[in-house]
């Protein structure tokens, strides 16, 4: 079988070390200094705000809508959705619990409620991508052609650049 989503696995195989650096810094709330923490927090939220977001953005417009036809289930990625929305959410978050953090030691309350949102997003985020690789793109692999494929890319990327102007 023709693995006709290569790229969307590409981009996920490039997304995968941001991923792991979400629970990397998780790891280490409390046992670094605040300016360390401060730019491991920085980097993740900018991965998650300015390219997690977007990469979901352009999901939502054009690959959501082929796997519902193709399923015939216009609700078909309803789940997919959420999780977008619920990262979204955790995101919000991330950017309030960022603006504390301060030069001395965390307070006990914020080293908690970092390590949260953190491993939150890390398991959502991780386990969201799984879905994808193991459920939606075999289906579009045995389903799709190359030039359709190419075709969802092409769409997939013009909607990124779209959500990139707005992020």
């Amino acid at each position: 079988m023709t693995i006709v989503t290569q790229p969307l696995r590409d981009e996920h195989q490039e997304l995968l070390p941001h991923i792991e650096h979400i629970r990397t810094v998780a790891d280490h709330v409390g046992d670094i200094p605040a300016e360390s923490l401060r730019r491991g927090v920085d980097e993740v939220y900018d991965f998650l705000a300015h390219h997690l977001l977007v990469h979901a953005e352009a999901e939502e417009r054009a690959l959501y809508p082929v796997i519902a036809e193709m399923l015939g289930a216009p609700d078909a990625t309803a789940t997919m959705r959420r999780d977008h929305v619920e990262i979204g959410q955790l995101i919000g978050e991330l950017a309030g619990l960022r603006a504390q953090i301060g030069e001395g030691a965390l307070p006990v309350s914020l080293a908690k409620g970092l390590r949260r949102v953190l491993y939150g997003l890390y398991a959502l985020v991780k386990v969201h991508f799984a879905k994808e690789e193991e459920v939606y793109l075999p289906l579009l692999d045995a389903q799709m052609s190359a030039e359709e494929a190419r075709q969802l890319f092409e769409k997939m990327e013009a909607a990124a650049q779209e959500a990139r102007t707005r992020h």
